[in-house]
């Protein structure tokens, strides 16, 4: 009897993967990975908006709690001159007569990619807060305080926050005439629905934040935030 020996073919595969396999695999990451970046482009622009207008509103806030607790004027200074765009908030007594505590001046930047800044698309009938009696200007000026009860053109920079809590024109905290309205707006480059505003009720010091938002059959709106 004759005897067939049957050879097994064994295949013994090289361990790893294949410089091809390697390939389709680094080309999937970095696919996977554009697509992410891409996705997430817009989240960290919008997130730039919100930062630059949590520190416009923080800043006003604490400097006006800063007058009242210390018993002393703090002046607010925005500047959209440079970028970035800049707050400076400093004590209105200074050296030998400045109070113990006082807050030193201090100066808070924007994101670089948003500015204050309007657009022609913001008017009188859009403005934050718009109603009879309010002085928040007709949405021309990017930073647009000076508004007062005895009059005042708008477009001033710089802001007082005084003892009493109000917000005045001027350091020496007058009175009632000098009670300073006023609006700041933000956006980020050309994107209109981008735009903040902070506004600012001198009487009381009271300060609002708001958000642009485009209405149902054309035109915008502000709405609190």
């Amino acid at each position: 009897m004759h005897m067939r020996s049957r050879k097994t073919n064994t295949r013994h595969g090289a361990g790893g993967f294949s410089l091809l396999e390697m390939m389709i695999v680094l080309a999937l990451i970095l696919i996977t990975s554009v697509i992410s970046v891409v996705n997430l482009v817009p989240v960290m622009q919008s997130q730039h908006v919100t930062n630059a207008y949590n520190t416009t509103l923080s800043t006003l806030r604490q400097a006006r709690d800063n007058a009242v607790s210390q018993r002393t004027a703090y002046s607010v200074t925005f500047s959209n001159a440079a970028i970035p765009n800049t707050i400076t908030v400093a004590p209105t007594l200074t050296g030998s007569s400045a109070f113990q505590g006082d807050q030193k001046t201090a100066i808070y930047s924007l994101p670089t990619d948003v500015t204050f800044q309007t657009n022609s698309a913001i008017s009188a009938s859009t403005a934050p807060d718009s109603s009879p009696g309010s002085n928040f200007g007709t949405g021309a000026n990017p930073i647009d305080f000076g508004y007062t009860g005895s009059g005042g053109s708008g477009g001033a920079t710089t802001i007082y926050f005084c003892p009493d809590g109000s917000a005045q024109t001027v350091s020496s905290c007058a009175g009632a005439n000098y009670w300073d309205d006023g609006v700041v707006y933000m956006a980020q480059g050309t994107n209109l629905l981008s735009s903040r505003a902070v506004d600012l009720w001198g009487g009381t010091g009271r300060i609002h934040g708001w958000r642009l938002y485009a209405k149902t059959g054309g035109g915008y709106q502000w709405l609190r935030q």
